[in-house]
């Protein structure tokens, strides 16, 4: 079990490429991810999708969402997001313009997983 923590490089998506269908949120996760970290900095409500289809979860306007894994777990549990996964995101309610801002993923993982 990893003890040193690694950061992903960031994933994001401008306020311009945003639209009512799902976009890809930057590359798939390169890693077994420990700690997923959305940021919301348009004025956009918006939704993450984990397949590109099914509505996982409103990241509301100006905010965050921090999913930690392993915050609780004991050394033999293995509960991580999956290596490969590709993100995707979209607004529900339209950011408006001139608004600046984009939607941020930030990854964490353990060093040699």
């Amino acid at each position: 079990m990893a003890n040193i923590v690694r950061f992903s490089p960031v994933r994001q998506v401008a306020l311009a490429s945003l639209t009512n269908s799902y976009q890809v949120l930057g590359v798939p996760l390169d890693h077994a991810m420990r700690v997923l970290h959305f940021i919301n900095n348009t004025n956009g409500d918006l939704m993450i999708s984990f397949d590109g289809t099914t509505d996982n979860f409103a990241l509301l306007a100006e905010s965050f969402a921090l999913y930690d894994l392993t915050s609780n777990q004991d050394i033999t549990e293995k509960f991580r997001y999956e290596k490969g996964t590709q993100l995707y995101v979209k607004y529900i309610t339209a950011p408006t313009l001139p608004a600046t801002g984009a939607v941020y993923l930030v990854a964490i993982y353990g060093k040699g997983e």
